[in-house]
């Protein structure tokens, strides 16, 4: 078994930041197991990949540059790649935990018979003594995550099948450059090597609509988010104002969304959004585990809550115990006061 692998989402040519942010920690963990890390890209219009890439390290870029792998569509993508781990034998692989690498993740590991660790927060390598018959596995790779509704964090191994594989959502991992003068290799996929042309290509995308979202929490700033404490739809009119004022975005934990005081797009944590602002102000947030594994790198926590032992005071800069309908407006009346 070999090299570390990353499975790049492509989109109009653009490698995906969770990709990047995937090879970034794969850059780490391969050169810890003193083995290569390859990355793998399959669409169309992809003579630019390798140019976003090998800064970060990538010692062999596979690339599958054909009209009929764009846009993505599950079949022929995992053909290619299940297909490609059977010759390569990669000893660990990764994949973003996106709506493509949710649906491709779990299919590729069922046709290997290698499992796979979904949403990891955390990816090291360490070793493993089983408590049964005491052999001991060096350097695998620890798959972390929270589990049980967030009770307990997991670490996960795999002594036994390979690859090893798990997935990652968007914003846990840092994006990092390894060195901006790295040179990698390139492979060429041919396709139809790969795939059954007369199965895979099935499935025809005859149109696509797509629509930005209108809300960016992982480039603000600022941030202030709310949690069921903020009480109802009505309340979450101050953390608008507040964040407009501050020139930041508004975000919710999942307990707030839950009650429909706002929209899930603004969910973060866990099952959310991974944000890392300037700022982040907690307005009415308890700060259980799945909250805080989407928000605790930020610069600063501010905590505005009326219960001065809630956890959230814990990764919090400043607490301010107080009801938020009479601090924010507070906050509010002196930023604009002093801010001129």
């Amino acid at each position: 078994m070999n090299s570390v692998f990353v499975y790049c989402e492509i989109e109009e040519g653009a490698v995906a930041d969770v990709s990047l942010e995937l090879l970034t920690k794969g850059r780490t963990l391969a050169s810890k197991l003193g083995v290569k890390l390859e990355a793998i890209a399959l669409g169309s219009g992809l003579k630019d990949v390798e140019k976003q890439v090998f800064p970060y390290g990538v010692d062999v870029l596979w690339k599958g540059d054909d009209k009929r792998l764009a846009p993505y569509t599950t079949l022929p993508h995992t053909s290619v790649l299940v297909n490609l781990f059977k010759e390569e034998k990669p000893q660990i692989a990764f994949m973003g935990a996106t709506s493509i690498g949710r649906d491709l993740g779990p299919r590729v590991s069922s046709a290997l018979h290698s499992g796979l660790t979904a949403d990891c927060t955390s990816l090291e390598i360490g070793d493993y003594e089983d408590a049964k018959t005491k052999q001991v596995y060096n350097n695998l790779l620890y798959q972390i995550r929270p589990a049980f509704g967030g009770n307990i964090v997991a670490t996960i191994v795999n002594p036994e099948c390979r690859p090893q594989m798990a997935t990652v959502r968007e914003g846990v991992m840092k994006k990092e450059i390894f060195n901006p003068s790295h040179q990698g290799e390139v492979k060429n996929i041919d396709v139809d090597r790969y795939v059954n042309a007369d199965v895979d290509f099935v499935v025809k995308v005859i149109e696509r609509h797509i629509e930005k979202s209108k809300i960016n929490l992982k480039t603000a700033p600022i941030i202030v988010a709310g949690g069921y404490g903020v009480g109802s739809k009505e309340n979450f009119n101050l953390l608008y104002e507040l964040a407009e004022v501050l020139g930041g975005e508004v975000g919710a934990s999942r307990a707030a969304v839950d009650a429909g005081f706002c929209e899930h797009e603004r969910q973060i944590g866990q099952t959310g959004t991974t944000v890392r602002p300037k700022l982040y102000i907690a307005c009415g947030i308890s700060g259980q585990i799945q909250h805080t594994a989407g928000m605790e790198e930020s610069a600063m926590v501010i905590a505005i809550n009326t219960d001065s032992n809630a956890p959230i005071n814990k990764f919090a800069d400043y607490v301010i115990t107080g009801d938020l309908n009479v601090v924010i407006p507070k906050m509010i009346q002196y930023y604009k006061k002093n801010s001129k």
